[in-house]
């Protein structure tokens, strides 16, 4: 990827109307004229815009009426045309639709192009008589619930998260197989007798991807993404009652997959005498999962560092499902991490850094590439104009590995794999 993509911009407007004026000769037309599209722009409608070296090279707009999006226009400049550029625009112009509370969004061609095909991959559905592909985004139906996605912090995730999970594939297959194909398709796992899960832990060392996995699970699903923090809860006074509501506020939703990291805050093992009140709390919880687990599209996903600080009444059979462990990446699953971050340099060693990246999480190593990726742009900038090939060689990467303390201890690596052998329910 050789392009930025930010919102548009008012000194973006000359530009872009450039690009949607010299674009509409190659095919790139639509059924909104180019006044329409200026009275978009000045009028502050969501837009976005795509640069390279400075010079913007592709934009996409659209209008908002009540809760319907339609698409006005993406234009690119011929020279980008075929490099993903169109499909990276739509994706995050449909972000900012939903997060405006859009639940339709649709584009309508002046003809059948190829553009079409685009649409259809990217989930829009072609209507009869008249070339216009609308897309569905779900949400809770009444007023009501969206109202409590909102006290939640609850939102609709990019449509792409599963598929940006690098590496991991064994972690991604037990999940695709036991949780996400279930609930994606609750009728036909109904005639074999399989019951679609309602609640599963995570767990594993820290920065293994744990709350990635279940923001990509929410993400696959299309369902909305409400995150419970214990210390927010904690934070307004009563920790039992504040999660009673926050399950109040949960059971009004349509759908939703709720998040809880670090939960063994809120049901840690009892002990006796009782932890400082926390035995009510964790009686609390033990009590709101029979009763989320009614409803038909809710996932209770929770996520913890020390699945042995649990209490065993909270995880057992009938409150949660699964029991899946998430560790560090194998040396496959640290190439395809590495694979993306070094993209924009086919020449990068990849053996050698996954040779030294072992024991690192997917937390880590993001933090290693940002770190090359840092030294190569602060030498860039010193050696003055631009020669240099874009992005961190093997050398960077080696020299911030050099640097990098794992977070994963091998004490840590044997507490996992002992709570594997212990714990784990798949």
């Amino acid at each position: 990827m050789n392009w930025l993509i930010h919102d548009y911009r008012e000194d973006d407007l000359a530009a872009v109307v450039h690009l949607i004026d010299v674009t509409a000769e190659l095919g790139q037309e639509s059924v909104f004229s180019l006044a329409e599209c200026i009275g978009a722009l000045t009028t502050r409608q969501p837009a976005v815009v795509a640069v390279s070296e400075g010079q913007p090279i592709g934009a996409a707009l659209a209008c908002v009426a009540g809760d319907r999006a339609w698409v006005m226009r993406i234009a690119i400049a011929p020279a980008w045309r075929g490099r993903g550029l169109a499909s990276a625009l739509l994706r995050e112009l449909e972000r900012r639709l939903v997060a405006a509370r859009v639940r339709r969004i649709a584009y309508v061609l002046p003809e059948e192009e190829l553009l079409g095909e685009g649409l259809r991959n990217a989930g829009y559905t072609r209507r009869p008589a008249v070339a216009y592909f609308e897309k569905a985004e779900p949400a809770g139906a009444s007023a009501t619930a969206t109202a409590s996605l909102d006290e939640l912090g609850g939102r609709l995730l990019p449509g792409d998260l599963w598929a940006e999970v690098a590496g991991m594939e064994a972690e991604k297959d037990v999940i695709e197989r036991r949780i996400v194909l279930p609930l994606a398709a609750p009728e036909r796992a109904a005639r074999h007798g399989v019951l679609p899960p309602r609640a599963i832990a995570l767990f594993g060392p820290p920065g293994t991807g744990k709350t990635t996995f279940a923001r990509a699970v929410a993400s696959r699903l299309g369902w909305p993404f409400v995150e419970l923090l214990p210390s927010r809860l904690a934070d307004e006074g009563n920790l039992a009652a504040a999660l009673r509501t926050a399950f109040a506020r949960v059971a009004e939703l349509e759908r939703v997959l709720v998040f809880i990291d670090e939960v063994e805050e809120i049901a840690p093992v009892r002990s006796v005498p009782a932890q400082s009140g926390m035995h009510g709390v964790t009686n609390e919880l033990l009590k709101l999962i029979p009763r989320f687990r009614e409803g038909e599209e809710r996932l209770l996903v929770c996520a913890t560092n020390s699945i042995r600080s649990l209490d065993p009444a909270f995880l057992r059979p009938g409150r949660f499902d699964y029991l899946i462990p998430i560790g560090t990446p194998d040396a496959a699953a640290r190439s395809a991490i590495w694979s993306r971050y070094a993209a924009q340099r086919p020449d990068v060693d990849l053996d050698a850094l996954v040779a030294a990246s072992g024991r690192l999480t997917p937390a880590d190593i993001e933090h290693v590439a940002r770190t090359a990726a840092q030294s190569a742009f602060e030498r860039d900038l010193g050696a003055g104009p631009a020669t240099a090939p874009a992005g961190a060689g093997t050398a960077d990467y080696l020299d911030a590995l050099s640097h990098c303390r794992p977070t994963v201890t091998p004490a840590m690596i044997d507490q996992f794999t002992a709570d594997i052998a212990s714990h784990a329910r798949l």
